[in-house]
This record gives structure tokens, sequence and C-alpha cells, in this order.
């Protein structure tokens, strides 16, 4: 991954992720997941989801509009 990247949300559920990504996608957010499961095990491990550290200041103010948890 590129520099300038911040981590702002984990889970274990993949589904969870990708709805936080695609929400910051549809405000004009770059975001990309980092799928830190083990292959054969998907209750070990996170997703995580990245934004644009220029952008992490708005991608928080998004989530806490739509109630996510950070």
């Amino acid at each position: 991954m590129e520099k300038n990247w911040v981590k702002i949300y984990t889970s274990s559920n993949f589904y969870q992720s990708e709805i936080i990504k695609q929400m910051l996608i549809g405000h004009q957010i770059n975001a990309v997941l980092l799928n830190r499961q083990a292959s054969s095990h998907h209750n070990f491990g996170e997703i995580e989801v990245y934004v644009h550290q220029d952008n992490f200041s708005h991608a928080i103010e998004i989530m806490i509009l739509n109630q996510i948890s950070l």
C-alpha cells in the first residue's frame, strides 16, 4: 500500500467493512480494504478499511453522521 493511508475501521466481518468502504466511496472518498484474515479460517484476523490521510477528517465525520461505531 502506498504511503499516507490511514486505517479508519476494523472488523472481523467482511461485509461490514465492504459497506463502510462503499459508503465512503459514495461520498467521493477513496477507500480500500486490507484483508488480514487467514484464508482457511475467516474467524481469525481482521478486515481493515483505509483512507488517504487527506480525507481522514471528512471520513470520520461521515461515519459519525451515519452512526458507525469507531
